[in-house]
């Protein structure tokens, strides 16, 4: 996966240090699309809090597919895919894969910090808007909340309307008990600024002491000196120091109480809203949960457009409903198909003689090819009477289904044989047209495409073809050698056997992706002409001609479907395209010269 931002990493440290903000992140992630299409790459660009894709990204400048504003985002890590991320915006759900869990860390990093930005959910954002209501609050002294409030008890307002009273009261009586200290201050001062004086006057003339009216004083020794009677409280700039002092007291004893009256009331005030809080905490915790609940039963509903519901070992959806989903997708198949049959056209394919078919090849799987052939003409045509390993699933007529159960590390590789016996047509024909990729989709209704990757030889090609999904199930494909083989008959009493096989191989032009699960097949069907003489001199006519048919089938599906949705999967398709194969070739050759 590319990445294009001016950092390395998507954490802190992508901010553009000029503005400020988190720098653009591009780069290309897997997309999940649909149930059809899967995961696909997208171009994906991360700006200004806004998360957008593109086809590619050179397509950018045809405008985006589709963009998710972060701001109330939520980003949720996948539990087991250690690569995903999921980002969800209401109803709208976006699937993304990354490369790796580093370059998934860098995502989820660079995004969390483009929400931070935003200013939705984040700490910062918090500090940086808390500051401003807070001065705000403080401003407007009693908010409409609060002022609301009180209107239940309007004992409090008028106790603070007492304070800013007391409060100017107490300002004017501390001027004025200012202004008297300091005129008392200041007689003190000039009083024993006149007391120094006299002492130093010669005391051998004693002389009088006179007041400021002439007044001689003399003491109680004998002796002269002038005396100074303090200053009169009263006359001290007309202050009434005691009346003042009482009514200071009076006023702190007023503030006193109002101050203990308001305390009692934002005591009771703060009950109150402590219950209130008490009860929008458990409305939030009740809503919260409820919120929880219904997250999680939306987990365990089913929604058939998410990657979470699709095959996988962590799948939301359980074993019956995936078997549900698989059974009705298949319906739908069935009635395309019968819609599709009566428009098609036939396809004149001439079927080539048989001679160019019995020789041995000379390619590099060559010998690959014929022990492939041998296993199968030795093991596959044998009778399963007294085999108590295998199963008859199912029987119809001439033809009889079984199956051997094996599985290995939980995945289902059950063997498959069927016998069945049809009627005028021979061995060369059925084989000629299971292996003739021309006439590939004209019964063959599982594959949405298909591409011959190498022609090896006249009798042998390397195939490669995908399956139609069905949902739930992921999208298989299968790469595979596909030859076909005359066995001629080593008593002269037994019947020539046709033989197609098609098995796995690898090849550098067909690599695995991870948009299908690579199928491991080996499968092969088996044609045994029988001829019944006619009546007279008549000629053999089609009537007198008898295919016995053995199909075999090994297939490793991989990938985690349930064992029991395979099996009855397998039960259910494996007759109908048996019958849907030779009805097909019946049609083709009814009224042809029989090839033998």
């Amino acid at each position: 996966m590319s990445e294009k931002s001016s950092n390395s990493s998507g954490s802190d440290e992508d901010v553009d240090p000029e503005s400020g903000h988190p720098v653009e992140l591009g780069g290309v992630l897997s997309k999940w699309t649909n149930y059809i299409h899967g995961w696909q790459d997208r171009w994906v660009v991360l700006k200004n809090n806004t998360l957008s894709y593109y086809k590619s990204e050179d397509e950018r400048e045809y405008g985006c597919r589709g963009s998710l504003c972060l701001s109330k985002a939520i980003i949720t890590p996948h539990e087991f895919d250690e690569c995903r991320i999921d980002i969800s915006v209401n109803d709208s759900v976006w699937y993304l894969r990354a490369e790796d869990p580093e370059h998934r860390l860098r995502w989820i990093d660079s995004i969390e910090l483009h929400k931070v930005e935003s200013g939705y959910g984040s700490e910062s954002s918090l500090r940086r808007h808390g500051s401003m209501l807070s001065l705000t609050s403080a401003a407007s002294g009693f908010s409409a909340t609060s002022t609301s409030s009180f209107k239940k008890g309007h004992s409090l307002r008028e106790k603070l309307a007492e304070m800013e009273t007391f409060r100017d009261i107490l300002c004017r009586q501390v001027d004025t008990l200012q202004k008297y200290f300091d005129g008392c201050a200041d007689g003190v001062s000039k009083d024993e600024f006149q007391r120094d004086k006299v002492v130093e006057e010669d005391e051998d003339d004693f002389p009088t002491s006179t007041r400021p009216n002439g007044d001689c004083l003399h003491n109680n020794n004998g002796s002269k000196e002038k005396l100074f009677l303090p200053a009169s409280p009263k006359g001290m700039n007309g202050i009434d120091f005691k009346g003042e002092a009482i009514t200071f007291k009076a006023t702190t004893a007023g503030i006193l109480s109002t101050l203990s009256h308001c305390i009692e009331l934002m005591v009771k005030r703060e009950d109150s809203w402590q219950k209130r809080l008490d009860k929008e905490l458990e409305k939030r915790r009740r809503v919260e949960d409820a919120y929880k609940s219904a997250l999680s039963e939306l987990k365990k509903k089913s929604h058939y457009g998410g990657p979470d519901y699709e095959e996988g070992p962590n799948s939301l959806i359980n074993e019956e409903e995936f078997f549900d989903a698989v059974e009705a997708a298949l319906d739908r198949q069935d009635k395309i198909e019968e819609q599709s049959e009566k428009v098609r056209i036939p396809r004149l394919t001439p079927v080539p003689p048989g001679d160019a078919y019995s020789v041995i090849g000379t390619h590099r799987f060559a010998k690959q090819v014929e022990d492939v052939v041998q296993n199968h003409m030795t093991y596959s045509l044998q009778d399963m009477g007294g085999d108590a390993n295998w199963q008859l699933v199912v029987e119809e007529g001439e033809m009889k289904v079984y199956r051997r159960e094996v599985e290995e590390n939980g995945i289902v590789l059950d063997p498959l044989k069927a016998t069945h016996a049809v009627k005028g047509v021979t061995g060369h024909e059925l084989c000629h047209y299971f292996w003739d990729t021309d006439v590939r989709n004209d019964w063959e209704t599982t594959i949405e495409n298909f591409n011959v990757v190498e022609t090896l030889s006249d009798n042998a090609v390397i195939v490669y073809q995908t399956h139609k999904r069905v949902w739930p199930a992921s999208q298989r494909d299968v790469l595979y050698l596909s030859a076909i083989r005359k066995i001629l008959a080593t008593n002269e009493n037994d019947p020539d056997t046709w033989l197609v096989c098609n098995f796995s191989v690898d090849h550098d032009n067909a690599q695995p992706t991870n948009r299908c699960i690579r199928a491991k097949i080996n499968v092969a069907m088996i044609c045994q002409t029988l001829v019944s003489p006619p009546e007279g001199n008549k000629e053999i006519s089609r009537d007198n001609v008898l295919c016995k048919i053995t199909y075999v089938a090994n297939v490793n599906p991989g990938g985690w479907a349930p064992a029991s949705v395979l099996r009855a999967v397998a039960k259910r398709e494996y007759p109908k395209f048996l019958k849907r194969f030779t009805g097909y070739v019946q049609e083709k050759t009814s009224g042809k010269p029989i090839l033998f």
